[in-house]
């Protein structure tokens, strides 16, 4: 009970901030991360899965010929992905869900795409477990993230930003994702960390032939 009021919590923290989520975002786009949507959504192919897909700010980086679905716990954010999608033209299923608990079959996708979400996602780990369980076997997992800085100064300025960030609205900036990807036993074929190891961005092959372990705590 306390779990599910943590979460509405932070459903209304979002969904407060949609309006100037695009604002904020565009700062640290041109000055953070740095290419980071492009380089992932240029990989991606087949069917499509983008998780946390916020208000659609990757969905102009897509290649033509993907058949995109895209999900989103905040309804305000994914209203403003809906005016997105069809101010560019863009067909894309968009459905309202969460990301720890996918509404999608096993190996669904091709491509499971999760870009600056995965540091306010309450559980990230169980995220990127149920990432990996739509995913196909063979199929490509594409994650851009803030993570826990490379010098240690970096790494208490973080720890010091967590104090706030997180009870506010859930932010964490000392996460690690390509962990709990490489624990799944996912082949890393790419990798790029840049901006004093802040950012980092990867793509990662499911192995064929198998499926993830178990998440005992469902």
């Amino acid at each position: 009970m306390q779990r599910a009021g943590r979460q509405e919590r932070l459903r209304r923290y979002w969904d407060k901030h949609a309006a100037s989520y695009d604002r904020q975002m565009a700062f640290f786009d041109r000055h953070l991360f740095t290419g980071s949507r492009d380089w992932i959504c240029s990989r991606a192919e087949g069917r499509v899965l983008e998780v946390a897909i916020g208000t659609g700010l990757n969905l102009a980086c897509y290649p033509d010929g993907v058949q995109l679905t895209g999900m989103e716990w905040s309804p305000a954010m994914l209203q403003i992905a809906r005016d997105r999608a069809g101010q560019l033209g863009r067909e894309v299923d968009l459905r309202q869900g969460d990301a720890q608990a996918l509404d999608f079959p096993d190996a669904s996708f091709d491509t499971v795409v999760c870009t600056f979400s995965l540091c306010a996602i309450p559980d990230d780990q169980r995220a990127v477990q149920e990432m990996a369980r739509v995913l196909r076997p063979g199929g490509l997992l594409l994650l851009a993230d803030h993570v826990e800085a490379s010098p240690w100064y970096a790494r208490a300025a973080q720890r010091l930003i967590e104090v706030v960030s997180v009870p506010a609205g859930g932010e964490h900036f000392r996460r690690r994702p390509i962990r709990h990807v490489k624990a799944l036993g996912f082949t890393v074929e790419e990798r790029d960390r840049f901006n004093l190891g802040i950012v980092e961005r990867l793509a990662a092959r499911k192995p064929q032939n198998t499926r993830p372990p178990a998440d005992e705590s469902r």
